[in-house]
């Protein structure tokens, strides 16, 4: 029972893990898609963004809100939100 509790919250717990973006699928944010940059600074209103990443056909763009927390948007090129955190 004990060695299924464990393997529980070990699955669990990987279930939240995400990939880092990687350094070299870094570009800056003036290389980022107009549209890309719209829809993260519409869907994270208040946030400052200073960092992305390319994923493929996808953009990982992050920044910071007002009170210092990090708060980052999946978009597509064409503007729409796959994701939020």
């Amino acid at each position: 029972m004990r060695k299924a509790i464990i393997a529980g919250i070990m699955l669990a717990s990987c279930l939240g893990c995400e990939r880092e973006p990687k350094a070299e699928d870094a570009v800056p944010l003036d290389q980022v898609p107009p549209a890309a940059i719209k829809a993260a600074e519409k869907a994270l209103p208040g946030v400052k963004f200073e960092n992305a990443w390319k994923d493929g056909d996808t953009f990982e763009i992050r920044g910071k809100a007002k009170g210092g927390k990090l708060k980052d948007a999946k978009v597509t090129v064409e503007g729409k939100v796959l994701e939020v955190d």
